[in-house]
């Protein structure tokens, strides 16, 4: 008998991310000692999200064509340089009320510099070229080939070491862009082998996002849970303007740029990274954690509203079928 657990997972928005994630807070809730209790394999599935993200990263860089770069720089470039901009002046306005630490009490328990920079760094890639696929022209489906060099942790921390918010020894900043480097070497010079590296990418999110679940406290994600859905909504509104006036400003109509207005998936990773390499954000990166995922599924409901709106107030519909 077959129960179809992979459709039923995947018809929740960011699914494969957010239904592992929170089986392992459930498991942190009410079986803190479980990885311990058994340890071995059993402990390190439950423990081992940084050796997963490692490996993820490499493989996700061996599907990034450096070919396709010239093409998609114009686009791409644009819709990059602008979050990175967002990033920055998150950390410089956020990190200069918050610093490194969280808010310790009241309505805003838990927020930081750290939630916000995270959560606005990354575009789901996925909820990106599958809009451009119905709305868009080709060489904005392949901007994503470039604007994918915002996976991962270096973002986040070239922004907040910008903002002079406990700045990352090289070797960390290297350190956390170099498996994705390898990948996007090895991928280029064997494209058999960039094929298969790329299968394994969306196999290991459920995989990372257990371990990140298993540092979780359910209580934290029910008192992050209005702040994380107010988080996801104001990363759609001020990403998405920045976004949509840079496409525009490059030649495009906008719609590019609000269907990158988004949180991906991984990007509920990128806070215990950041903490493994400073531990000046040690407090921070738990219920950072919890926000970004809770972006992450606000974000995948209302940018394909939005996308759609644009889209219909400009006139882009269907101009392109992968």
């Amino acid at each position: 008998m077959q129960i179809g657990i992979r459709r039923t997972v995947e018809r929740i928005p960011g699914g494969m991310m957010i239904v592992p994630l929170g089986c392992g807070a459930v498991l942190a809730t009410f079986a803190p000692r479980l990885a311990t209790f058994f340890g071995s394999f059993t402990g390190a599935l439950l423990t081992g999200a940084l050796p997963i993200l490692a490996v993820f990263f490499l493989c996700l860089g061996a599907t990034i064509r450096l070919k396709s770069l010239p093409q998609v720089l114009r686009r791409g470039g644009a819709l990059l340089a602008t979050k990175i901009a967002l990033g920055i002046a998150a950390s410089l306005l956020v990190g200069r009320i918050l610093g490194e630490r969280p808010v310790a009490q009241g309505w805003l328990t838990g927020f930081s510099t750290l939630a916000v920079v995270a959560a606005i760094n990354d575009t789901n890639g996925g909820l990106y070229m599958a809009l451009m696929q119905q709305f868009g022209r080709p060489e904005e489906v392949g901007a994503y080939s470039l604007m994918s060099l915002e996976s991962g942790p270096f973002l986040t921390m070239a922004s907040l070491g910008i903002a002079g918010l406990s700045a990352f020894p090289w070797q960390t900043l290297v350190g956390a862009i170099l498996p994705l480097t390898i990948g996007i070497v090895l991928g280029n010079l064997d494209h058999d082998l960039s094929e298969f590296l790329g299968r394994a990418v969306p196999v290991m999110v459920p995989f990372f996002a257990l371990a990140l679940g298993a540092s979780l406290d359910l209580h934290q994600v029910w008192r992050a849970g209005l702040l994380g859905v107010l988080l996801g909504l104001g990363v759609v509104a001020v990403s998405g303007i920045a976004l949509l006036i840079a496409d525009r400003l490059v030649g495009g109509t906008g719609t590019a740029g609000v269907a990158a207005a988004s949180t991906a998936g991984n990007a509920a990773a990128v806070p215990a990274l950041i903490a493994a390499a400073n531990p000046a954000y040690a407090a921070a990166a738990a219920p950072a954690t919890v926000l970004v995922a809770a972006s992450v599924i606000v974000t995948a409901l209302s940018v394909p509203v939005a996308t759609v709106w644009w889209a219909r107030r400009t006139g882009r519909r269907q101009t392109h079928r992968a």
